[in-house]
């Protein structure tokens, strides 16, 4: 299974850059993982937030096939433990899907119509943390997930 995440904006941080770095790496005897950065727009009238978000989420569903599994980062999403999702991956590869995306909006969020074509959607926690931060807990994550599903020494 091909894994891609699709992120809204650059991680301008050498510090991030080279952990996210450092989990793509560990994770290709694993699978393959792409990350797809789209650039936001700019908000400068906070009237125009939705408006904005929709144009967003139209480029992010512009790189989503139809049959892709789609998990999106929201604060209203499940929150589940390592194991949990570990399990949550291998059930997705199990179904005989080929490709799971995730998403990472803008610091205002994702659209309404990215959030409904999300087939589950995810929380990481109940704090909020900068995109560029989540990115890297996710590919943390998701390398977690392949260690446990592998039943190999990490996430203890």
């Amino acid at each position: 299974m091909k894994i891609k995440i699709i992120a809204l904006g650059k991680i301008k941080e050498k510090f991030l850059k080279d952990g996210i770095d450092e989990f793509l790496k560990r994770l290709s005897p694993y699978t393959s993982l792409e990350i797809a950065e789209l650039t936001p727009i700019e908000i400068k009238d906070e009237n125009l937030v939705e408006k904005v978000l929709n144009q967003e989420g139209e480029k992010i569903l512009a790189h989503i096939k139809p049959d892709s599994f789609v998990i999106t980062l929201e604060i209203e999403g499940k929150q589940l433990t390592s194991e949990e999702f570990a399990q949550k991956i291998k059930d997705i590869t199990n179904s005989g899907i080929s490709e799971l995306i995730f998403v990472i909006g803008s610091s205002y969020g994702i659209s309404k119509n990215v959030s409904k074509r999300a087939n589950f959607k995810l929380s990481l926690s109940k704090m909020t943390f900068l995109h560029q931060f989540a990115r890297l807990l996710l590919v943390e994550q998701i390398y977690r997930g392949f260690k446990i599903l592998n039943n190999e020494t990490y996430h203890k």
